[in-house]
């Protein structure tokens, strides 16, 4: 499953972002460590799965004093991004249980990493919990 020198990024928590912080989500780290880096692996895990959900859900703006704020970042978008310019992308059976609906529910390019076999850690350059 893994390349040598590639990284593993694992990503376990489904937080999208904050109104400080609307611009530099974590899935927005991942893309720039990806294109600097030469190539990542991502898995999800936990509630993080949901990123990878073919079907869009509408990405909900939120008032604050009376203003509309509509600029949160989407990560199913920034996950077909991220499959899209070459990083590998996993969502943990276990997880995927809780979650899943059906054979569709993947987008495409997106994996599924059997709880018993992935990730193999040796062959990874280096492996980062965000």
């Amino acid at each position: 499953m893994a390349d040598t020198g590639r990284r593993l990024l694992i990503i376990e928590r489904a937080y999208r972002g904050s109104v400080e912080t609307q611009f530099a989500d974590v899935l927005y780290f991942v893309r720039e460590l990806n294109r600097q880096q030469g190539g990542m692996d991502i898995l999800l895990r936990g509630l993080a799965v949901t990123f990878a959900a073919a079907h869009p859900a509408p990405v909900p703006a939120l008032r604050i004093a009376g203003r509309r704020l509509d600029t949160l970042p989407d990560p199913r978008e920034t996950i077909r991004t991220l499959v899209s310019e070459g990083a590998g992308v996993w969502a943990q059976d276990s997880a995927l249980a809780e979650f899943e609906t059906g054979p569709d529910w993947l987008q495409k390019g997106v994996r599924r990493a059997s709880d018993a076999t992935f990730p193999d850690w040796a062959g990874y350059l280096s492996v980062h919990f965000l």
